[in-house]
């Protein structure tokens, strides 16, 4: 039985673009694809004519358009489809509970301001068991990065806890036959001056940024071990994580980000690592649920 690939679709240009992608990494990694939409009739509170059955009718076509497209482009791919009756984000979870991957359209925001994601995304990479991929979108258009770019990941924390985020991203460089690019951020700790901690740090290694690098090379061994195909390019930097991630995957096809959720008042929220990525990345970025 073939991997799945959940992609949520809404017959935005955005969705439309996701399924593409979708459709693309699925024929690239013989899986199959599972398109959902997700549709509940809601009477609005409001004097709006409402009309039951058009509204099923339209949610069933949406369903049929996208399935018609993506057969006619990709016709090895596998594909099933299916109208769930619930609200998006619970209807995505459920759906995606087994899958491989979750993919989503994220809206083109400008130039500058970067891309927009919406409230549902933000729940979905929050609360998702599996890689949460997001896909832009400009101008009706798809965004795919540099036909030629590589994938970019950025590694954070020890061995175990980069596991996931570096084994995601090592099977798209080799479903791609790309290069990879792993990068690691640091800083100075607020105490570096007088801590004994971060000084014996400097004398073992011989400074943090030899330490640094000596981390990302122990984090990427039994990948590179397990992928020798892939040509790995281990980047250190120090300043913060956003920026250093964002400058080196400025031409990359696809970058890839672990997942730090913290609670807040009006719910989840993702990290900021993540956050900047997924709003200012100009390529799909996938984001994996750490090791635990």
């Amino acid at each position: 039985m073939k991997r799945t690939l959940v992609v949520g679709v809404d017959g935005s240009p955005e969705s439309r673009a996701a399924a593409d992608w979708a459709a693309r990494e699925a024929v690239r990694r013989d899986m199959h694809v599972h398109v959902v939409h997700a549709w509940l009739w809601q009477p609005l509170a409001v004097p709006v004519v409402q009309d039951r059955g058009t509204e099923a009718r339209r949610a069933q076509e949406i369903l049929e358009e996208t399935e018609a497209g993506l057969t006619h482009r990709h016709p090895r791919l596998s594909l099933s489809a299916e109208v769930v009756p619930d609200v998006p984000v619970p209807a995505l979870l459920g759906a995606a509970k087994n899958a491989e991957m979750l993919v989503l359209g994220t809206r083109g925001h400008g130039a500058l301001a970067g891309f927009l994601l919406g409230s549902y995304g933000q729940q979905l990479i929050a609360s998702a068991e599996c890689p949460v991929v997001s896909v832009r979108a400009r101008d009706g258009k798809p965004v795919f990065g540099g036909a030629e770019g590589e994938v970019v990941v950025g590694q954070q924390g020890g061995v175990e806890e980069s596991a996931e985020v570096l084994r995601f991203a090592f099977e798209a460089a080799a479903a791609r036959r790309v290069p990879l690019r792993a990068v690691r951020a640091w800083s100075l700790p607020p105490v570096y001056g007088y801590s004994p901690g971060s000084m014996w740090i400097a004398q073992q290694f011989g400074g943090l940024e030899p330490f640094e690098t000596a981390a990302l090379d122990q984090a990427l061994e039994p990948w590179r071990l397990r992928f020798p195909e892939v040509e790995v390019v281990a980047h250190v930097e120090r300043g913060s994580a956003g920026h250093v991630l964002l400058s080196e995957a400025s031409d990359a096809r696809l970058v890839v980000v672990g997942r730090r959720v913290r609670e807040s008042a009006v719910g989840a929220r993702i990290g900021s690592v993540a956050h900047a990525v997924l709003h200012h990345a100009a390529c799909p970025v996938a984001v994996v649920v750490p090791h635990r």
